[in-house]
């Protein structure tokens, strides 16, 4: 389990090199363990309800990547850290009226599973001339509460990606089913792993696998995760339900 001492402290840019040494540790002990190379896993810092000054502390401490999954909330911190070269990454299911606002800013949209989402997405990104890395969404666990595609629609969703220029798919992402059972959220990664292997024989770009959060992301490595996605364990407890912030509800425990 993940430390989930007090969020913030006097000396806030400290205690973040204090954790995420120990979270490099302990990803570097499981790619040895499974024969991985530590560069081969990126670590995603997840910042929703971070607020803006602590993560300038959090900058300085040696991230440069910040997660986040509400555009507003997003766009404010955008302009109070401007002097930064932070690149801002959104992780989870958008409304299509929000495509405009996120193109702004965003370097990486984590959750694309619906054509007509793609569709505004690569019209916005054309109008502003520029690209978008992208990750596929699968729905790993079954459950009809959750965002992304079942598995049998990735390939055709895959196929039809290569009409739309602007968007650059780098590879596959699940949300995984939120269960005391470490052998129930590890077998979403097997489902997106297997998913992400046939994906490759259409898009050899199709490469990465973005899951595991705070209290799975060991697991979710074992299973060949190339990005995973911390928040508690880095910034510890958040203010306001993890439901607020994920559109599918997470249990306490098994948070990003």
């Amino acid at each position: 389990m993940f430390n989930s001492a007090p969020r913030f402290g006097p000396d806030s840019r400290r205690e973040f090199q204090t954790r995420l040494e120990a979270i490099d540790r302990r990803i570097a002990d499981v790619c040895e363990e499974v024969g991985r190379s530590r560069a081969d896993v990126r670590l995603l810092p997840v910042t929703k309800t971070v607020p803006a000054d602590i993560l300038r502390d959090a900058f300085e401490a040696g991230m440069h990547d910040f997660a986040e999954n509400k555009v507003q909330e997003a766009q404010g911190k955008v302009v109070l850290l401007d002097d930064l070269p932070i690149r801002w990454i959104m992780v989870g299911h958008l409304q299509t009226n929000k495509v405009k606002q996120m193109v702004q800013f965003a370097t990486e949209f984590h959750a694309l599973d619906s054509l007509r989402f793609v569709e505004a997405l690569d019209r916005q990104l054309a109008r502003t001339n520029r690209t978008l890395d992208v990750f596929v969404q699968a729905n790993t666990s079954g459950e009809v509460s959750k965002y992304g595609l079942e598995s049998d629609a990735v390939a055709d969703f895959i196929t039809e990606l290569a009409a739309f220029e602007h968007l650059r798919p780098r590879g596959l992402m699940t949300l995984a089913v939120f269960s005391a059972s470490c052998d129930r959220v590890r077998a979403c990664s097997r489902v997106l792993r297997d998913l992400r292997d046939r994906a490759l024989q259409q898009n050899p770009e199709i490469c990465e696998l973005s899951i595991g959060m705070s209290g799975d992301y060991e697991d979710a490595i074992r299973e060949g995760a190339i990005v995973v996605w911390i928040g508690q364990a880095i910034f510890g407890e958040r203010p306001t339900p993890d439901a607020y912030y994920w559109l599918d509800a997470v249990p306490h425990g098994h948070e990003s």
